[in-house]
């Protein structure tokens, strides 16, 4: 049994050896993703532009119809947007894109 576990010991030892990754690789990737995407925070930022830009819409069209509470669209749109923007700043202290 000693003799069994002494030898699967050596022949693990030399497959977790081979499986390490490379930081040269790491580093490529990273700089093929930054260079090749656009950054996670101006995408969040344009999402919540669009979504700002709807809500404002949505809240004065509701407005002008004399709609008697808005208070509830104007905090969802607006936390929407701010979702957005928080979500962007974290995906790019996250993945650094």
């Amino acid at each position: 049994m000693k003799r069994l576990t002494l030898l699967l010991l050596v022949l693990l030892y030399g497959i977790v050896a081979h499986a390490q990754p490379g930081i040269d690789e790491m580093q490529q990737a990273r700089q093929d993703l930054s260079n090749s995407f656009f950054s996670a925070l101006d995408c969040a930022l344009v999402i919540a532009a669009i979504f700002g830009i709807t809500g404002a819409i949505k809240i004065y069209h509701n407005w002008q119809a004399g709609k008697p509470r808005i208070d509830s669209d104007v905090a969802a749109w607006f936390y929407a947007a701010l979702f957005m923007v928080l979500m962007g700043a974290f995906l790019r202290a996250i993945f650094g894109i």
